[in-house]
């Protein structure tokens, strides 16, 4: 009885684990990121500091949501077999070996939608969460690459006067 409740337990617990995990990549709620004469889309390939100016390596792509994503899709995968794009986004990178190196105010803003808070239990959907520009600079360089992996999620940058002075990490569902 004793080891039949005990299985029970861990059953539930590790339930409770799994849906915990998966309602933190919920996407309600979620507005697309407008897009603006002074904004790009990139992925960032690194942050490095320069003798105090912060710089970062980006790969600049084209990014689509909703009825825009279907036809980039349609255009760039004539083949698929599918009429829309999956997951309701699409990505166009036509130039893979391109990486632009950006010098980052030092007051840039910095919003968040997922990464790493402290643990696998901390790392939640929070839209447009703000965070310290020293610490989109510390995810980048965490060695684990934790639970989230920043760099692996596209970001809209605004430049003002060619330095980056906002950073909105964008949602990928």
């Amino acid at each position: 009885m004793k080891r039949h409740a005990l299985g029970i337990t861990l059953t539930l617990l590790g339930l409770t684990a799994c849906i915990s995990t998966a309602s933190a990549y919920s996407n309600s709620n979620y507005e697309p990121i407008a897009r603006t004469p002074d904004t790009i889309t990139v992925f960032i390939d690194g942050m490095n500091d320069h003798g105090g100016k912060l710089s970062l390596e980006a790969d600049q792509i084209e990014w689509y949501e909703g009825k825009d994503a279907d036809a980039a899709f349609a255009k760039h995968e004539p083949d698929s077999g599918l009429t829309s794009a999956p997951d309701g986004y699409y990505i166009v990178n036509d130039d893979d070996d391109a990486l632009k190196t950006l010098e980052v105010d030092p007051h840039a803003a910095v919003l968040m939608q997922i990464y790493d808070h402290d643990s696998l239990y901390s790392t939640t959907t929070a839209w447009n969460k703000s965070i310290p520009l020293m610490k989109l600079e510390s995810l980048f360089h965490e060695g684990d690459g934790g639970q989230v992996d920043v760099s692996q999620f596209p970001y809209h940058l605004t430049l003002k006067d060619g330095k980056v002075v906002r950073i909105v990490q964008q949602f990928i569902p």
